[in-house]
Parts: C-alpha cells; sequence; structure tokens
C-alpha cells in the first residue's frame, strides 16, 4: 500500500472563527478519530493535492507538532463554488487490525469479448476492502482475458486473497457490450 507524509500543526481555537482563521491562513482543518483521542489539526493545503486529486488510494503518516499518527481518509468537503478542499477526515490505523479502504480496480488483459467488436466498460472504478494494513494490494487486478460478448464481471466473481471485499456482492466490476457497428454486422451475417 502506498504511503504519504504530512506535516500539520495542532488547532488549538476550534469552532467557527478557528476554522475561518485556520482557512484564512491557507490551511485546511483536519480531524483524526478512531481507536484513541481525537486530534484537530490543520495542513497546507497544497499538500493535499497528491492524496485528492488521484485515482490511488494511501495511507498517510502524520507528523502533527512532533506527533507521528497513521491513517486513511475517511471524508473530504469541498467548497461548492470554488471546489478548494474545506476539511478532511481522516481515521487512525492500528496495524494489529484490519482496516477498510477503497482500492482502485485495474482491468488486466484482453477480453474475448472486445476481440468480437465488443466495448469494454468498467462500471466500478473502486471497491470497498477490509484487511490488514500489510496485506493491503495497490490496487485490486481483475483479468478480463476470458469475458465474452455481454458478459459481466461481479464482485462475487473475485476471490482475492487475504482481502475480505465489502462492496456487495451483486455489483458489476466491468462487462463487454456489443456496438452498434458489431450488431451491424452480426444481423447482416445472419441474412446471409
Amino acid at each position: 500500500m502506498k504511503t504519504l507524509e504530512i506535516k500539520g500543526t495542532l488547532r488549538t481555537e476550534f469552532g467557527k472563527k478557528g476554522t475561518n482563521a485556520v482557512r484564512r491562513a491557507g490551511n485546511v482543518p483536519c480531524v483524526i478519530y478512531g481507536g484513541g483521542e481525537t486530534v484537530h489539526f490543520a495542513v497546507p493545503a497544497p499538500a493535499f493535492k497528491q492524496l485528492i486529486y488521484t485515482p490511488h488510494s494511501y495511507l498517510v503518516n502524520f507528523d502533527i507538532d512532533g506527533k507521528k499518527e497513521l491513517a486513511v481518509m475517511r471524508e473530504v468537503q469541498f467548497h461548492p463554488v470554488t471546489g478548494d478542499v474545506r476539511h478532511v477526515d481522516f481515521y487512525r490505523v492500528d496495524e494489529s487490525k484490519p482496516v477498510a479502504i477503497d482500492l482502485p480496480v485495474v482491468l488486466t488483459g484482453n477480453s474475448e469479448g472486445v476481440k468480437l467488436g465488443g466495448k469494454l466498460i468498467l462500471s466500478k472504478r473502486k471497491l470497498r476492502v477490509s484487511a490488514l494494513v500489510k496485506d493491503l494490494p495497490d490496487t485490486v487486478e481483475v483479468d478480463v482475458t476470458n469475458l465474452g460478448l455481454g458478459k459481466s464481471i461481479f464482485v462475487g466473481d473475485l476471490q482475492i486473497p487475504g482481502l475480505a471485499i465489502l462492496t456487495p456482492a451483486t455489483t458489476a466490476v466491468c462487462a463487454v457490450r456489443m456496438t452498434r457497428a458489431a450488431r451491424g454486422a452480426q444481423a447482416a451475417a445472419a441474412k446471409e
């Protein structure tokens, strides 16, 4: 699992005035909760660029005024007009307990259905999984080599050792659909 290092400072003032003062200083108010005391802190806004605007999932190593914390991002709040990051929630990670996190899906192989003129559609870009931190992969790889025309791969079809998939088993991950051109060619071949 990829990790990211972020430095922050403890917040001493809370509420509307304290939060607005943090934002005016160019920082983002944050909180770490779960498994101990709640920690309120502030981080410079540019530090979140790599964490938020990426398809990858990260474990975050925080250095908050010299105190180390390991956490995963739970929620991000954006300004409705400007799109700026307003607040970020993090969940503290205990390395001896499983953690639930969203991992990106990566499709591998060349589908049989695509070779026959179909179109591969990725329906679910991330899957919610649970595992110990040391067992978490960077991505969930799905092999689509044997996926034919009109067929789908569901979450229930995936068997990944060491991971418990929390996304419902009936959720489609990807499918191969027939294109109009392929349907027309198939109809023309059927008429002959």
